[in-house]
């Protein structure tokens, strides 16, 4: 994956409707905050790089945003 000087990564879990729960990361670079990327975007999708899953590390999952619950951002 290719990452600009821009790029700014925030850690955040993310509940979709199915119950499912990922923990990853977001990148900012044009945002000041994570809900800005949910309310400010008209993107359909997100995508969540670095994520966690029973079958291994480092994932990338793009995640429709009509299917996120809600979104936690990680302090810090």
């Amino acid at each position: 994956m290719e990452r600009t000087d821009d790029a700014r990564y925030q850690t955040v879990t993310i509940r979709t409707s199915d119950g499912s729960t990922f923990q990853g990361q977001v990148n900012l670079s044009s945002k000041d905050r994570v809900s800005d990327l949910f309310t400010q975007s008209q993107a359909p999708f997100v995508v969540l790089v670095n994520v966690v899953l029973r079958e291994g590390e480092g994932k990338t999952l793009i995640l429709n945003k009509n299917h996120i619950v809600w979104v936690e951002p990680e302090e810090g």
